[in-house]
């Protein structure tokens, strides 16, 4: 089967061709065109202005892939497309492109949701080293039921269990701000750029090394880890956000000092991470998962990764870990592909796809059923 998919949630326009061989999902090509140094005056993605960006550069990137892999209309079996949540002037460019595609192509149309793209990101594997040498052998055979998946972006952090696919259990949520809208305002409070998350982890990394090479003791500006021992499976990050600007505004030094920013970076990276893994093998330990799956822009972090590899091992060994190539942690289509092809076999009425080019709306607070 081969999939075309749109993804235009936010602030990413992104088109992919994916093949579906034999449970392996293959990136035939993809096209991402980042809006990032657009928003950064703004420190914020601002719709509207992210929805014109995707009206301009949409039909370039599609006019692209299709034209590079000589697409013909007989050549795609499914088209995908984010259908929610995200920003809805966004979304709405997207799934009236797909829309108008499907119709023309008369082809089955599929709305994808955007928190399961991220889960279904970690099934992307044929483009891997991994799946190079071993000639297309089967990685996602590793990826067993139940799953729990903890997905963390800039607008959502979530612990997911499935029993099997499409089966979506939210077992945890954050009350107020994401992970990574956490990390974008702590980058905002330090003076850092936009987007936060990699300029505060950046800074975090340099002062780690500093700290190792100096013998620097363990930091005096200590934070809090929100809802650390709360009796459930929920986050809350946005008292983190608010001890950090207290801290900052009775320690001004902090900003004036490139090697405290980036103590006062680990820390609240770290802060972060603590609450992350602990919250997650404390789900694990309940629900006794095969396999733990990261997903989400956040999931890029390298102390993440690293740190809930390290403890997944030690704790719960026999627990197989899954995350996906950094590239795919990001939004992206490739992924949307992947959650929409789910999604159509799930279904046994095939043909309630082919009419979708009517009735699918955008939905901005699309919920993950």
């Amino acid at each position: 089967m081969q999939i075309l998919a749109i993804e235009t949630s936010c602030d990413e326009t992104a088109v992919a061709l994916v093949k579906a061989k034999k449970g392996v999902f293959f990136a035939v090509d993809e096209y991402i065109s980042s809006q990032t140094k657009i928003h950064s005056p703004f420190g914020g993605v601002v719709p509207n202005l992210a929805a014109r960006e995707h009206l301009k550069n949409l039909p370039i990137l599609l006019k692209k892939i299709i034209a590079k892999n000589k697409i013909r209309r007989k050549d795609i079996d499914l088209i995908a497309v984010t259908e929610g949540p995200g920003l809805i002037p966004a979304l709405l460019i997207g799934t009236n492109a797909a829309k108008a595609l499907a119709y023309a192509w008369q082809k089955p149309l599929v709305g994808a949701n955007h928190i399961a793209g991220h889960v279904y990101a970690n099934f992307i594997g044929a483009i891997s080293k991994q799946i190079q040498k071993s000639k297309f052998k089967n990685q996602n055979s590793s990826i067993e039921f139940p799953i729990l998946a903890l997905i963390v972006s800039g607008g959502h952090t979530e612990l997911i269990l499935m029993k099997k696919h499409m089966n979506f259990n939210i077992i945890g949520q954050t009350l107020d701000d994401a992970a990574g809208e956490a990390f974008d305002k702590a980058a905002k409070i330090l003076g850092l750029g936009y987007p936060g998350g990699p300029e505060v982890s950046s800074l975090a990394e340099k002062y780690k090394k500093q700290k190792t090479r100096y013998k620097i003791q363990d930091t005096k500006y200590r934070l809090p880890r929100p809802m650390l021992n709360s009796p459930n499976f929920n986050f809350s990050f946005s008292g983190l956000k608010t001890a950090l600007l207290y801290t900052v505004r009775d320690n001004p030094k902090i900003l004036r000092s490139k090697r405290l920013t980036g103590e006062i970076c680990a820390e609240f990276q770290q802060a972060v991470i603590d609450v992350l893994l602990h919250k997650t093998l404390s789900a694990a330990k309940k629900f006794k998962p095969k396999t733990i799956l990261l997903g989400g822009g956040v999931s890029a972090n390298k102390e993440l990764r690293k740190q809930l590899r390290k403890k997944i091992k030690n704790e719960i060994p026999d627990t197989k870990y899954q995350l996906p190539d950094t590239k795919y942690s990001l939004d992206n289509a490739a992924m949307i592909a992947v959650a929409g092809h789910f999604k159509f076999r799930s279904v046994k009425n095939k043909k309630i796809f082919r009419d979708n080019w009517k009735k699918m709306e955008a939905d901005a607070s699309l919920k993950l059923s």
